[in-house]
Protein backbone atom coordinates (compact mmCIF):
# COMPACT_ATOMS: atom_id res chain seq x y z
CA UNK A 1 0.00 0.00 0.00
CA UNK A 2 1.32 3.45 -0.92
CA UNK A 3 1.20 6.66 1.04
CA UNK A 4 -2.03 8.53 0.31
CA UNK A 5 -1.86 11.56 -1.94
CA UNK A 6 -2.90 14.93 -0.43
CA UNK A 7 -6.25 14.72 -2.23
CA UNK A 8 -6.82 11.25 -0.78
CA UNK A 9 -5.81 12.49 2.67
CA UNK A 10 -8.43 15.21 2.33
CA UNK A 11 -11.16 12.68 1.57
CA UNK A 12 -10.11 10.54 4.53
CA UNK A 13 -9.98 13.62 6.77
CA UNK A 14 -13.50 14.53 5.74
CA UNK A 15 -14.75 11.03 6.59
CA UNK A 16 -12.98 11.19 9.94
CA UNK A 17 -14.52 14.59 10.56
CA UNK A 18 -18.00 13.20 9.95
CA UNK A 19 -17.42 10.45 12.52
CA UNK A 20 -16.00 12.89 15.07
CA UNK A 21 -18.81 15.40 14.64
CA UNK A 22 -21.40 12.69 15.24
CA UNK A 23 -19.60 11.04 18.14
CA UNK A 24 -21.53 10.24 21.31
CA UNK A 25 -20.92 12.63 24.22
CA UNK A 26 -19.59 9.93 26.53
CA UNK A 27 -17.17 8.59 23.96
CA UNK A 28 -15.85 12.02 23.07
CA UNK A 29 -15.48 13.02 26.72
CA UNK A 30 -13.58 9.90 27.77
CA UNK A 31 -11.30 9.97 24.75
CA UNK A 32 -10.79 13.69 25.34
CA UNK A 33 -9.65 13.08 28.92
CA UNK A 34 -7.21 10.47 27.66
CA UNK A 35 -5.81 12.80 25.00
CA UNK A 36 -5.36 15.62 27.50
CA UNK A 37 -3.54 13.25 29.83
CA UNK A 38 -1.28 11.96 27.05
CA UNK A 39 -0.24 15.50 26.13
CA UNK A 40 0.38 16.24 29.82
CA UNK A 41 2.54 13.14 30.22
CA UNK A 42 4.61 14.29 27.25
CA UNK A 43 4.85 17.82 28.64
CA UNK A 44 6.04 16.64 32.03
CA UNK A 45 8.65 14.32 30.52
CA UNK A 46 9.87 16.99 28.09
CA UNK A 47 10.38 19.49 30.92
CA UNK A 48 12.08 16.91 33.12
CA UNK A 49 14.57 15.92 30.45
CA UNK A 50 15.43 19.46 29.36
CA UNK A 51 15.05 21.70 32.43
CA UNK A 52 18.79 21.94 33.15
CA UNK A 53 19.60 22.69 29.49
CA UNK A 54 16.74 25.18 29.16
CA UNK A 55 17.85 27.04 32.28
CA UNK A 56 21.24 27.86 30.72
CA UNK A 57 21.27 30.35 27.79
CA UNK A 58 24.26 28.53 26.32
CA UNK A 59 22.32 25.28 25.94
CA UNK A 60 18.83 26.70 25.43
CA UNK A 61 18.54 25.59 21.81
CA UNK A 62 19.74 22.09 22.63
CA UNK A 63 17.19 21.94 25.43
CA UNK A 64 14.40 22.93 23.05
CA UNK A 65 15.52 20.26 20.57
CA UNK A 66 15.52 17.60 23.30
CA UNK A 67 12.14 18.71 24.65
CA UNK A 68 10.67 18.57 21.16
CA UNK A 69 11.99 15.07 20.61
CA UNK A 70 10.21 13.85 23.73
CA UNK A 71 7.02 15.90 23.38
CA UNK A 72 6.25 14.35 20.00
CA UNK A 73 5.28 11.15 21.81
CA UNK A 74 2.19 12.95 23.07
CA UNK A 75 0.55 13.17 19.64
CA UNK A 76 1.70 9.66 18.80
CA UNK A 77 -0.10 8.35 21.89
CA UNK A 78 -3.24 10.29 20.95
CA UNK A 79 -3.34 9.13 17.32
CA UNK A 80 -2.16 5.54 17.75
CA UNK A 81 -3.53 4.87 21.22
CA UNK A 82 -6.84 6.58 20.55
CA UNK A 83 -7.90 10.01 21.76
CA UNK A 84 -9.83 13.13 20.89
CA UNK A 85 -7.58 16.19 20.74
CA UNK A 86 -9.10 19.64 20.28
CA UNK A 87 -6.28 20.99 18.14
CA UNK A 88 -6.34 18.05 15.76
CA UNK A 89 -10.12 18.23 15.58
CA UNK A 90 -9.86 21.67 14.02
CA UNK A 91 -9.55 19.65 10.80
CA UNK A 92 -13.29 18.93 11.01
CA UNK A 93 -13.47 22.28 9.23
CA UNK A 94 -12.80 20.43 5.97
CA UNK A 95 -15.94 18.33 6.44
CA UNK A 96 -17.95 21.47 7.19
CA UNK A 97 -16.71 23.15 4.01
CA UNK A 98 -17.57 19.99 2.08
CA UNK A 99 -21.10 20.27 3.52
CA UNK A 100 -20.85 16.85 5.12
CA UNK A 101 -21.01 18.24 8.67
CA UNK A 102 -23.05 21.09 10.13
CA UNK A 103 -21.01 23.86 11.76
CA UNK A 104 -23.01 23.42 14.96
CA UNK A 105 -21.90 19.78 15.21
CA UNK A 106 -18.29 20.80 14.72
CA UNK A 107 -18.61 23.34 17.53
CA UNK A 108 -20.27 20.71 19.72
CA UNK A 109 -17.30 18.40 19.21
CA UNK A 110 -14.85 21.20 19.95
CA UNK A 111 -16.58 22.17 23.20
CA UNK A 112 -16.79 18.61 24.52
CA UNK A 113 -13.24 17.75 23.54
CA UNK A 114 -11.76 21.04 24.77
CA UNK A 115 -13.38 20.60 28.18
CA UNK A 116 -12.35 16.97 28.49
CA UNK A 117 -8.79 17.70 27.33
CA UNK A 118 -8.66 20.23 30.17
CA UNK A 119 -9.81 17.63 32.69
CA UNK A 120 -7.20 15.11 31.56
CA UNK A 121 -4.30 17.58 31.48
CA UNK A 122 -5.10 19.20 34.82
CA UNK A 123 -5.58 15.79 36.43
CA UNK A 124 -2.03 14.78 35.47
CA UNK A 125 -0.65 18.15 36.60
CA UNK A 126 -2.40 17.87 39.97
CA UNK A 127 -1.38 14.27 40.60
CA UNK A 128 2.26 15.03 39.76
CA UNK A 129 2.23 18.11 42.03
CA UNK A 130 1.15 15.97 44.99
CA UNK A 131 4.38 13.95 44.77
CA UNK A 132 8.04 14.88 45.10
CA UNK A 133 8.61 14.55 41.35
CA UNK A 134 9.13 18.29 40.86
CA UNK A 135 11.90 18.37 43.46
CA UNK A 136 14.17 16.58 40.98
CA UNK A 137 17.60 18.06 40.24
CA UNK A 138 17.58 20.05 43.46
CA UNK A 139 14.11 21.54 42.80
CA UNK A 140 15.24 22.73 39.37
CA UNK A 141 12.36 20.94 37.63
CA UNK A 142 9.81 22.65 39.87
CA UNK A 143 11.47 26.04 39.41
CA UNK A 144 11.57 25.60 35.65
CA UNK A 145 7.93 24.50 35.61
CA UNK A 146 6.95 27.70 37.41
CA UNK A 147 9.14 29.78 35.09
CA UNK A 148 7.44 28.28 32.02
CA UNK A 149 3.96 28.84 33.46
CA UNK A 150 4.73 32.43 34.45
CA UNK A 151 6.03 33.14 30.98
CA UNK A 152 2.87 31.77 29.39
CA UNK A 153 0.46 33.88 31.47
CA UNK A 154 2.38 37.08 30.73
CA UNK A 155 2.31 37.05 26.93
CA UNK A 156 0.50 39.67 24.87
CA UNK A 157 -2.72 38.84 23.05
CA UNK A 158 -1.10 39.19 19.63
CA UNK A 159 1.80 36.94 20.65
CA UNK A 160 -0.61 34.26 21.84
CA UNK A 161 -2.75 34.57 18.71
CA UNK A 162 0.09 34.41 16.19
CA UNK A 163 2.11 31.69 17.92
CA UNK A 164 -1.16 29.78 18.33
CA UNK A 165 -1.72 29.94 14.58
CA UNK A 166 1.83 28.83 13.85
CA UNK A 167 1.60 26.00 16.38
CA UNK A 168 -1.57 24.36 15.18
CA UNK A 169 -0.66 24.88 11.56
CA UNK A 170 2.15 22.42 12.32
CA UNK A 171 0.21 20.16 14.69
CA UNK A 172 -2.67 19.76 12.24
CA UNK A 173 -0.18 19.21 9.44
CA UNK A 174 1.32 16.42 11.57
CA UNK A 175 -2.12 14.82 11.91
CA UNK A 176 -2.70 15.34 8.17
CA UNK A 177 0.60 13.70 7.23
CA UNK A 178 0.05 10.87 9.69
CA UNK A 179 -3.34 10.20 8.11
CA UNK A 180 -1.64 9.56 4.79
CA UNK A 181 0.99 7.14 6.11
CA UNK A 182 0.45 3.43 5.47
CA UNK A 183 2.20 1.98 8.54
CA UNK A 184 2.64 2.61 12.24
CA UNK A 185 6.28 3.57 11.76
CA UNK A 186 5.31 5.81 8.86
CA UNK A 187 2.68 7.59 10.97
CA UNK A 188 5.15 8.18 13.81
CA UNK A 189 7.79 9.63 11.49
CA UNK A 190 5.24 11.73 9.60
CA UNK A 191 4.00 13.28 12.84
CA UNK A 192 7.39 13.64 14.49
CA UNK A 193 8.97 16.46 12.51
CA UNK A 194 6.14 19.06 12.49
CA UNK A 195 5.67 18.60 16.26
CA UNK A 196 9.43 18.81 16.79
CA UNK A 197 9.53 22.10 14.88
CA UNK A 198 6.66 23.62 16.87
CA UNK A 199 8.26 22.80 20.23
CA UNK A 200 11.71 24.00 19.17
CA UNK A 201 10.16 27.23 17.91
CA UNK A 202 8.29 27.90 21.15
CA UNK A 203 4.84 28.17 19.60
CA UNK A 204 1.75 28.03 21.84
CA UNK A 205 -0.50 24.94 22.04
CA UNK A 206 -3.66 25.38 24.11
CA UNK A 207 -3.90 21.75 25.24
CA UNK A 208 -0.23 21.53 26.21
CA UNK A 209 -0.77 24.75 28.18
CA UNK A 210 -3.56 23.00 30.07
CA UNK A 211 -0.72 21.07 31.69
CA UNK A 212 2.11 23.61 31.77
CA UNK A 213 0.17 26.44 33.41
CA UNK A 214 -1.80 24.43 36.03
CA UNK A 215 1.41 22.64 37.00
CA UNK A 216 2.90 26.05 37.76
CA UNK A 217 -0.21 27.12 39.65
CA UNK A 218 -0.08 24.00 41.83
CA UNK A 219 3.61 24.64 42.63
CA UNK A 220 3.17 28.37 43.27
CA UNK A 221 3.01 27.80 47.02
CA UNK A 222 6.53 26.35 47.13
CA UNK A 223 8.61 29.39 48.10
CA UNK A 224 11.96 27.77 47.27
CA UNK A 225 10.86 26.81 43.77
CA UNK A 226 9.36 30.25 43.20
CA UNK A 227 12.60 31.91 44.31
CA UNK A 228 14.67 29.63 42.09
CA UNK A 229 12.40 30.40 39.12
CA UNK A 230 13.41 34.05 39.22
CA UNK A 231 9.85 35.17 38.58
CA UNK A 232 9.03 38.70 39.69
CA UNK A 233 6.12 39.36 42.02
CA UNK A 234 4.33 41.26 39.26
CA UNK A 235 4.68 38.43 36.75
CA UNK A 236 3.81 35.84 39.37
CA UNK A 237 0.54 37.65 40.13
CA UNK A 238 -0.83 36.54 36.75
CA UNK A 239 -0.15 32.88 37.53
CA UNK A 240 -3.77 32.12 38.40
CA UNK A 241 -6.73 30.41 36.76
CA UNK A 242 -8.03 33.79 35.63
CA UNK A 243 -4.66 34.78 34.24
CA UNK A 244 -4.39 31.43 32.50
CA UNK A 245 -7.66 31.74 30.59
CA UNK A 246 -7.60 35.47 29.89
CA UNK A 247 -3.93 35.98 29.03
CA UNK A 248 -3.09 32.66 27.39
CA UNK A 249 -5.91 30.27 26.62
CA UNK A 250 -8.15 32.83 24.91
CA UNK A 251 -5.70 34.10 22.27
CA UNK A 252 -3.93 30.77 21.89
CA UNK A 253 -7.17 28.83 21.37
CA UNK A 254 -8.35 31.29 18.72
CA UNK A 255 -4.97 31.03 17.04
CA UNK A 256 -5.00 27.24 17.18
CA UNK A 257 -8.42 27.14 15.50
CA UNK A 258 -7.18 29.40 12.70
CA UNK A 259 -3.93 27.48 12.30
CA UNK A 260 -5.56 24.08 12.00
CA UNK A 261 -8.98 24.89 10.61
CA UNK A 262 -7.99 27.52 8.07
CA UNK A 263 -4.29 27.05 7.27
CA UNK A 264 -4.61 23.28 6.91
CA UNK A 265 -8.23 22.08 6.69
CA UNK A 266 -9.67 24.94 4.64
CA UNK A 267 -6.52 25.48 2.57
CA UNK A 268 -6.41 21.88 1.37
CA UNK A 269 -10.18 21.72 0.84
CA UNK A 270 -10.05 24.80 -1.40
CA UNK A 271 -7.02 23.44 -3.26
CA UNK A 272 -8.40 20.00 -4.00
CA UNK A 273 -12.17 20.55 -4.00
CA UNK A 274 -12.57 24.01 -5.54
CA UNK A 275 -9.77 24.00 -8.10
CA UNK A 276 -9.69 20.32 -9.02
CA UNK A 277 -13.33 20.06 -10.08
Amino acid sequence: MNHLSPAEVLNKTIQTGIAKANGAFGKLFILGILAGAYIAFAGFAANLASCNLMSDPNTFGVGRALAGTIFTTGLAMVVLGGGELFTGNSLIMAAVLDKKVQASKMVRNWIIVYASNFVGAVLVAYMASQTDLFSGAGNLLGAYTIKVAVGKVNITFIHGLLTGILCNWLVSLAVWMGTGADSTVGKVFAMFFPIWIFVISGFEHCIANMYFIPAGIFLKGNELMVEMSGASAEALANLSWGGMFLNNMLPVTIGNIIGGGICVGAAYWVSFKKFDK
